[in-house]
């Protein structure tokens, strides 16, 4: 079965919405105008219940089918990224360095299309909880509306999100069970030594070769301390030291992500970057300090629902891969699936740049499959017998 009629119907619709939301992008948990646009479709739509403000600018709204059945949460993110936009399109940002550079105006499109079929219609039992989520670009809002107590608040059984994947065919799903996206953490490293004369290193203790060496040996915790086949990645991203070419400075500083599915080797890392930081500050006879933040858990699919989720996608899209390869990026949505079953599936967006690239740009075409995927979701998980 491809795109619901319906949806089908009423796309030209969704590209208004999409492109409207384009062109306001908002960040992290100031999602306000777009909170309200979502607000005034769902009552256009004629949802049962609005609840507004939560992680401060979140959403949720319940449609309710007939009779009684599972609680099933669908989210969307709403949040834009720092991006000059570069696209050219005719509904660019009008905000100067914010653009929608993730889909995030495509997936609450997508979300807000189920909704209106699902109003319309309501052939399932139970309830659908649309959540409507701010900042997953860094602040965490799916970690906030959990903490908030959304999912025991709203009864939501089991949870489910798509997001867009340029590369991919429009209309093609990927996913796959257990962990799809990894746990993202941050690390940064203050070394401090003594300032000199550039001439005179003898005089001076240099940060800069001691943070030399401890790249370097950072990077043998992949290559020797962790199993081949668990993956891990860890990356020094950021080294800030010097000002002159004839001085010595007192300091560096050097910051990084490591990205892991395994909580084990979260630990290890963590253990081994601590050794390894204080190792070379004997070494090389300088101050160290490291400070290591956990942020987004890794993100794992349920088993028996991905492979539904994955049935359903069959129904509507074009090739569906159910056994992709986990990603190192990361995703807020973990929050939502540590405390309940769920999956998350990638959507195909065509040959498009990448994501959080200036010049990305949603296809409009695919947010009829999105829709599509959500509302048969619902229908297949709740039948009217």
């Amino acid at each position: 079965m491809p795109v619901i009629n319906r949806i089908a119907d009423f796309a030209p619709e969704m590209t208004q919405w999409r492109r409207h939301l384009h062109a306001h992008p908002e960040l992290l948990f100031d999602c306000h105008e777009t909170a309200a646009f979502v607000v005034e479709r769902l009552r256009e739509f004629g949802v049962d219940e609005i609840h507004e403000g939560l992680a401060t600018s979140g959403v949720i709204a319940l449609i309710k089918g007939q009779g009684d059945g599972p609680v099933v949460g669908l989210r969307a993110d709403m949040d834009a990224l720092p991006i000059l936009e570069a696209t050219g399109a005719e509904y660019t940002s009008t905000v100067e360095g914010k653009m929608h550079a993730c889909g995030h105006d495509g997936h609450t499109t997508m979300l807000l299309g189920a909704a209106k079929y699902l109003t319309e219609t309501r052939n399932f039992r139970g309830t659908v909880a649309l959540i409507f989520q701010p900042a997953e670009e860094g602040g965490g809002g799916a970690g906030v509306m959990v903490e908030e107590g959304v999912l025991e608040t709203f009864g939501i059984d089991e949870v489910y999100a798509l997001h867009t994947m340029p590369g991919a065919p429009v209309g093609d799903f990927h996913t796959c069970p257990g962990p799809i996206m990894a746990a993202a953490d941050t690390f940064n490293i203050t070394i401090t030594g003594v300032g000199g004369h550039g001439a005179m290193p003898h005089e001076a203790v240099d940060p800069i070769v001691a943070a030399c060496a401890m790249v370097d040996a950072i990077q043998t915790i992949v290559s020797r301390n962790s199993d081949a086949y668990k993956q891990l990645v860890i990356s020094v991203t950021q080294i800030h030291s010097g000002s002159a070419d004839n001085i010595v400075p007192e300091s560096a500083w050097l910051q990084g992500t490591v990205r892991t599915f395994d909580k084990g080797v979260q630990q290890m890392v963590m253990r081994r970057l601590a050794e390894v930081v204080a190792g070379i500050g004997a070494t090389y006879g300088l101050k160290t300090e490291l400070g290591y933040e956990e942020g987004y858990p890794a993100t794992y699919n349920e088993a028996h629902r991905t492979a539904f989720a994955a049935e359903v996608a069959a129904e509507i899209g074009g090739t569906v891969v159910d056994d992709a390869e986990p990603t190192m990026g990361a995703e807020d949505f973990s929050y939502f699936l540590e405390k309940r079953p769920g999956a998350y599936l990638f959507l195909g967006n065509g040959d498009t740049a990448n994501l959080h690239h200036p010049e990305f740009n949603f296809d409009d075409t695919a947010a009829p499959y999105g829709a599509s995927f959500f509302a048969r979701l619902v229908e297949r998980l709740s039948p009217i017998s």
